[in-house]
């Protein structure tokens, strides 16, 4: 997965229609989420769209895996994805994801249907690190 610095990087030279390319291609760059793990409890309350999100943790690492059944949404949580992936727990717990993704002013670049379900999924990311940071 792409940092969100890089992403960033390429975001700002692109026009609108290409960010949505750009969002779509971060969503299919996701690793593939077992149906199994798509779930209530991994089901992302308030959003337009079905988006699931997992977190697991690897040496001390949380790597989370998500999708939605939207292109647009998962590109989304790809986006708050890249800016936790592979991070301590306790830093992802800490973290301001929505001021990391304030240079890409979702708000203004995306209809407010799509980005409605941005702060729920951002609070579920921070739920989950902060569970596994306690231990």
């Amino acid at each position: 997965m792409r940092s969100l610095a890089d992403i960033l990087e390429e975001y700002e030279f692109l026009d609108a229609d290409e960010r949505y390319r750009l969002l779509i291609e971060l969503g299919r760059e996701l690793d593939e989420m077992p149906q199994p793990l798509k779930t209530d409890a991994t089901l992302v309350r308030g959003c337009s769209a079905s988006v699931w999100v997992y977190p697991t943790e690897q040496d001390g690492k949380l790597h989370f895996l998500a999708d939605s059944n939207a292109a647009i949404t998962k590109g989304i949580v790809a986006l708050i994805i890249s800016a936790v992936q592979d991070k301590q727990a306790a830093e992802v717990a800490a973290m301001d994801i929505t001021a990391a993704l304030a240079p890409f002013d979702l708000r203004n670049q995306l209809s407010s249907n799509r980005t409605q379900g941005v702060p729920n999924m951002i609070a579920l990311v921070r739920q989950h690190a902060a569970r596994i940071a306690a231990g």
